[in-house]
């Protein structure tokens, strides 16, 4: 019996390591909004050449990272309340998608995954772990849209992800406490678990609203 041919091993080239990187930089704050990526200081940091610098640079470009602006070079982009609302419209659609896609699945495990990172973050929020809660927050909402085995989801979940740890550290006064967000966690898992499509999508749009809601809501100072 002929067997089958496993494939070739797909290794990462300079460029997407080098977007990789600086996509986890602008996440994370240590590009902010508005910053100059400087091709000859990142180049010299990275040490890397010119060439898979630009091709990685240009791979954040089209996903919306990074504007290039004529006859300046090129900058973090700055997120506006319109951004904000329409990062939280994508995300409720793939989210919304992903959560249709697993309820066809193992259920099951996939609530059990869920609510295994709902339980880390309960404890972090006991612990008063505010910035672990918010990294929980994030991975259950990575951890959801995995789980639906689609790669073009995944693919398209990692860049609205990036964009939403942005639009949290520049508005990270207005984000909620740690012990509003564990419930509402919780509540999608559980829904999950109980196999009710329409549960689930209703708390997801709510999710997503709420989010809106409290990002753009002004603080009045003290």
């Amino acid at each position: 019996m002929t067997r089958p041919t496993l494939g070739r091993l797909v290794q990462e080239s300079t460029a997407a390591i080098i977007a990789s990187r600086l996509r986890k930089a602008i996440r994370d704050g240590e590009l902010p909004a508005g910053a100059q990526l400087g091709e000859a200081q990142l180049a010299r940091e990275l040490g890397v050449s010119r060439g898979p610098l630009r091709e990685g640079m240009q791979r954040l470009t089209q996903e919306g990272l990074v504007i290039s602006i004529r006859n300046r070079g090129l900058f973090v982009v700055e997120l506006t309340a319109d951004d904000v609302r329409d990062v939280y419209v994508a995300r409720s659609a793939v989210e919304r998608a992903a959560a249709q896609l697993v309820l066809q699945r193992d259920v099951a495990a996939a609530a059990d995954q869920l609510l295994a990172v709902v339980n880390e973050m309960r404890q972090a929020a006991d612990d008063q772990r505010s910035d672990r809660v918010g990294d929980l927050d994030l991975e259950f909402h990575n951890v959801l849209v995995s789980l639906a085995g689609s790669p073009r989801l995944s693919r398209t979940h990692h860049t609205l992800l990036t964009e939403t740890r942005m639009c949290i550290n520049a508005l990270q006064t207005t984000y909620p406490p740690p012990d509003e967000r564990v419930p509402e966690h919780r509540a999608i898992a559980e829904a999950l678990l109980l196999v009710d499509p329409g549960v689930v999508d209703r708390l997801i749009v709510t999710h997503m609203a709420d989010a809106v809601t409290r990002l753009l809501t002004v603080v009045p100072p003290s």
